[in-house]
């Protein structure tokens, strides 16, 4: 049986994509065209002969595809058509349509593509990315995985807003969330690493990264998520801003004279901790604030702020709580967040064990201390791996 897939995430300048083998969870190969449509593209293959940097003109996702494909041939390992098990596709929009992977066919890239409006600046990408694939190697199954399929169990008391129904019927409003295929992987790693059954647990998953998310999983089930309609609803994140009075959009519009495109620009880009602190990556917040910066102390402290009211109110979701799992690049590699996220907690039964917590963790990990009520993991993420595993499981089940 064939067990490799290439998984593959297009951007609307870019091509990111791994090679996995399902069978022994490894990373064959992986890279990234970059600046696709522009003066000079970048592309970035690592393989078993090294990294590869080129710099060419890549003038449109076609291109990109056959770049990669020539690289693979020259740097390895060689992709033999015959020998893929399947195209993965990550897809960030799946709407209410799709609760699971889908076999693409034309019926489903059309359906993707309609659901533009939700995700302007990811599903013609994927669209893109997804034609120049299926041009690339015509005769394998490629698969779509939504990132928004996950929290399809949602109750509609979750994701519905309070607004004029039929307005939001009439125009697809309601929260979808994002980052399911992580939170899928995080909920169902934890339940292996402690020995459970993933229906036992109740588990609340903080994703921090530059984008980040929290989601509530009773037994395996996403019943809460703090993304919204678009993924930037919920916590604070590096350009974006999370939860806002939306009255606050009316108010820069009325006496700013902020247009759509410039408000979508502040919340989106320049808000967050960019917009709180001045910086992006937490390594320079924290150099910032031992050097007594003010502004970047109130950073941080909004920044935790919001994700205790996170795992608070999941708390209230969930009735009792077994788990708390962090993950992503800041979750994955920051105890100084993981502390501050968590500190003040104690009364609902979360203790860290500081010396457990202190470094980065490259593998799954316990940082609560012993008799803390609720386990206190670090699991890292592999969305790449999920992609790989459901796009061989649908396959199988067609």
């Amino acid at each position: 049986m064939n067990t490799q897939v290439l998984v593959i995430n297009s951007g609307s300048s870019s091509i990111k994509y791994q090679l996995v083998d399902v069978a022994t969870k490894e990373s064959l190969a992986s890279g990234i065209v970059e600046r696709i449509g522009l003066e000079m593209g970048t592309v970035k293959h690592e393989g078993p002969a090294g990294k590869t940097t080129l710099e060419q003109p890549v003038p449109d996702h076609d291109t990109g595809m056959q770049i990669v494909l020539r690289l693979f041939e020259e740097q390895g390992p060689k992709i033999e058509e015959s020998e893929l098990a399947a195209v993965g596709h990550r897809v960030v929009q799946g709407g209410d349509v799709f609760a699971g992977p889908a076999i693409i066919d034309y019926a489903v890239l059309a359906q993707i593509d309609a659901l533009s409006p939700l995700a302007p600046l990811h599903n013609p990408a994927h669209v893109a990315g997804i034609k120049a694939a299926r041009h690339a190697f015509p005769n394998v199954a490629h698969v779509a995985v939504f990132d928004t399929a996950f929290h399809q169990t949602m109750p509609p008391a979750a994701y519905t807003y309070a607004i004029d129904r039929e307005v939001a019927k009439a125009h697809s409003i309601r929260r979808y969330g994002a980052h399911g295929t992580s939170h899928l992987f995080v909920s169902k790693a934890t339940a292996e690493f402690l020995g459970k059954d993933v229906t036992e647990l109740n588990t609340i998953v903080l994703h921090l990264g530059n984008g980040a998310s929290a989601s509530a999983v009773q037994g395996g089930r996403c019943i809460d998520t703090s993304m919204g309609l678009t993924p930037l609803a919920g916590l604070v994140m590096g350009t974006r801003s999370g939860d806002i009075d939306p009255a606050v959009l009316f108010h820069l519009a009325r006496v700013a004279g902020y247009t759509i495109d410039q408000l979508d620009d502040l919340l989106n880009r320049q808000s967050g901790m960019l917009g709180l602190s001045g910086y992006t990556d937490m390594r320079d917040v924290h150099d910032a604030n031992e050097a007594g910066d003010e502004n970047v102390r109130t950073a941080l402290e909004v920044y935790y702020h919001r994700i205790k009211s996170y795992v608070g109110s999941y708390y209230a979701q969930l009735g009792h709580v077994d788990v708390i799992t962090f993950t992503a690049g800041i979750g994955e590699n920051d105890d100084i967040v993981r502390a501050g996220s968590l500190a003040g907690l104690e009364g609902l039964g979360i203790v860290l064990d500081l010396e457990r917590n202190a470094g980065r963790k490259k593998e799954p990990t316990v940082i609560s201390a012993d008799g803390s009520p609720v386990t206190v993991l670090v699991i890292p993420t592999n969305e790449e791996l999920e992609i790989a595993q459901q796009a061989v499981a649908t396959i199988a089940a067609s």
